[in-house]
């Protein structure tokens, strides 16, 4: 029987500075910033938690053996789409009111399952963040 992955449990984004990143998702998106231990002697990891998923955070420079990173791990080249049960003029009042620029939307979209009305902004480090609810 080949295999088949039914769920993603986690993804990891490279940064430019950890703390600012997970302060920009916490404050921002309502995501929960957890510092774990990854055993094995090696530093602190951080993480975003929200619903069953997590992001976890590493510096772009971190060292490559002790981060087990991708092989060209680059800062800004991430684009992302979240789910929200807000609407999509939640989402901008919101983003406004923390200073966050509006990219694009409110617009349409194609979800994994089916439209989605989308707001578009950037993190920190200029990866495109994409704040979808499926429309009614």
């Amino acid at each position: 029987m080949p295999v088949k992955v039914h769920a993603l449990d986690h993804l990891v984004i490279n940064v430019a500075d950890v703390a600012v990143t997970a302060e920009w998702y916490r404050r921002n998106l309502g995501m929960e910033v957890k510092v774990f231990d990854p055993g094995g002697g090696k530093a602190p990891r951080t993480s975003l938690v929200f619903g069953d998923q997590k992001i976890n955070v590493r510096p772009r420079d971190g060292d490559k053996v002790e981060w087990f990173t991708a092989d060209h791990p680059t800062a800004g080249s991430e684009d992302l789409c979240f789910l929200t049960s807000s609407t999509p003029e939640e989402v901008m009042a919101h983003l406004q009111a923390h200073g966050v620029a509006i990219e694009e939307g409110p617009g349409p979209r194609q979800g994994a399952r089916g439209t989605l009305r989308s707001v578009y902004c950037r993190d920190p480090d200029g990866s495109l963040i994409e704040i979808s609810s499926y429309a009614e």
